[in-house]
């Protein structure tokens, strides 16, 4: 699986789950850290971890292993660590705290949503 099909695979296991505001910034040359973050939110706590655990689902049924997964029984932000995409997921509180779309607002955002519904 390429990076690419990881990243789209997280996504659209975000959007089944109906997270909101899905964001995609390309870190390339950005961070060391990974190629992708992917940050979106749930409005509650078991939203969050409901979008988590169908990542995770999707993510195994393509054959591939979630490396680290910190924070789900809290739940406020759930960091999902694939390797080269690391998905953040928020309660909608914590987002608009910690607002990591800003902190690395020198990275490129991806348009990914288009390329799921074809």
């Amino acid at each position: 699986m390429t990076n690419r099909e990881l990243l789209l695979t997280a996504v659209k296991a975000a959007d089944d789950k109906k997270a909101m505001d899905i964001v995609v910034l390309n870190m390339k040359g950005i961070s060391l850290i990974a190629d992708y973050f992917v940050i979106c939110h749930g409005n509650s706590d078991k939203q969050v971890q409901a979008i988590v655990r169908e990542i995770k689902e999707q993510v195994d049924e393509k054959g591939y292993n979630v490396k680290r997964l910190e924070g789900f029984d809290e739940a406020r932000w759930v960091l999902v660590d694939l390797g080269d995409v690391v998905v953040h997921v928020f309660h909608r509180d914590e987002r608009e705290y910690y607002n990591l779309e800003r902190l690395w607002g020198d990275a490129p955002h991806e348009d990914v949503m288009s390329e799921l519904s074809q």
